[in-house]
């Protein structure tokens, strides 16, 4: 028995509900990660990486907003986030790593 609440059904609500959840938190960590890749492997004088990197977060955002509501299922936008953070936070600890022995 589905539960409709002003006439939309409760699983809509719900995949809605998780595709929000996937573009705040998922896109913010897909944001952070990369503003971090790109300060640790740019070759540039320290402030000015971090600055590149943390102006390019804003671009790395919009697009993990814009990728979970263009997917066409939630699981789909919650993997296309959390594939690209995993590797994103291994390439980050390899470059810490190497930089930091």
């Amino acid at each position: 028995m589905k539960s409709k609440v002003g006439g939309t059904p409760a699983s809509y609500r719900l995949a809605v509900a998780s595709r929000v959840c996937a573009a705040v938190v998922g896109g913010y960590l897909l944001a952070a990660l990369s503003s971090v890749c790109l300060t640790l492997l740019l070759p540039l004088p320290q402030a000015d990486a971090v600055v590149s990197g943390m102006l390019s977060s804003f671009l790395f955002y919009l697009v993990a907003v814009l990728w979970c509501f263009a997917c066409r299922t939630a699981w789909q936008a919650w993997l296309g986030l959390l594939v690209p953070s995993l590797g994103l936070g291994l390439i980050a600890g390899g470059a810490y790593w190497m930089a930091f022995p």
